[in-house]
């Protein structure tokens, strides 16, 4: 019941803290004694390597840490496999099958600007399953009666006096959280970009031409922002659809988001015909 405990409070505390972990558990370990009483036996690993739990063998774990790496920066949010598939040199655990599921904060997306664009990007994000803040310092468009659709009811509506303040408190520590400046000027961009630089969220992209994405870029570079920060800003945000409507503009800075998320490329799946 301890381990079980202590299992349970370190998922609690991961999911609060936004890090991310790989939860091991042991699925089936035939004609093995020094495991099969272990089966059912659960292990977290953390970013960090750090390790919480056993699985009872000391060699299965080795593995499993070298592995979890390569899991966490994968797509796959649960997988089962046994081990030969990622420790096939180790004969004495053939047969042996565990199941690799992440731990992780749920996707957050933070839009500050609630046009056109940024209100279209609110209902698709939260169609999609992310977690989804809308702020505006216009009183009218962050209104629920905007969003009483069916889907709606779970984006947080922020009316902002400080357009920092705001976006810098929803992103809080900033793990799984993307963010989208699609306000409606120079000015606002500059503020929500000076709170999300200080916050390091996992994604962060500003809509805008060019010119005006170079503006607001060097005036923070002027206040002593630095390149590595500043470089990690998609802008112009979205991948390029032909994007027109501010549905379409919506789809395209999302399919960035989620490309970003799950290590995707943003080419065409078919291009393998092609080559």
């Amino acid at each position: 019941m301890k381990s079980q405990d202590a299992i349970s409070n370190a998922i609690r505390e991961l999911l609060e803290s936004g890090a991310k972990a790989i939860l091991v558990t042991l699925v089936n370990a035939p004609g093995i004694e020094s495991i099969d009483p272990k089966v059912g036996s659960k292990l977290i690993i953390k970013e960090s390597g750090e390790r919480i739990g056993s699985l009872g063998n000391s060699t299965l774990e080795e593995a499993i840490a070298r592995h979890a790496d390569a899991f966490l920066r994968g797509r796959d949010e649960a997988r089962l496999l046994n081990v030969e598939e990622f420790a096939s040199e180790i004969l004495a655990l053939r047969g042996i099958s565990v199941l690799f599921e992440k731990i992780e904060p749920e996707p957050g997306l933070i839009i500050c600007g609630a046009g056109h664009v940024g209100a279209a990007l609110a209902r698709l994000a939260a169609l999609v399953g992310y977690r989804v803040t809308l702020i505006d310092d216009r009183a009218e468009f962050v209104n629920r009666e905007l969003f009483s659709a069916p889907g709606e009811h779970n984006v947080e509506l922020v009316l902002a006096d400080d357009w920092s303040q705001a976006t810098g408190a929803a992103i809080g520590n900033g793990r799984g959280v993307s963010v989208a400046i699609v306000t409606r000027g120079h000015k606002q961009d500059e503020d929500c970009l000076r709170a999300v630089v200080a916050a390091a969220p996992d994604y962060v992209g500003m809509i805008g031409s060019k010119r005006r994405t170079n503006i607001v870029l060097e005036k923070l570079r002027s206040e002593g922002a630095s390149d590595a920060d500043l470089n990690k800003v998609r802008a112009p945000i979205g991948l390029d659809i032909g994007a027109v409507s501010p549905e379409e503009v919506a789809l395209a800075i999302l399919a960035e988001i989620v490309a970003q998320r799950r290590g995707g490329s943003g080419a065409p799946l078919s291009s393998w015909r092609r080559r």
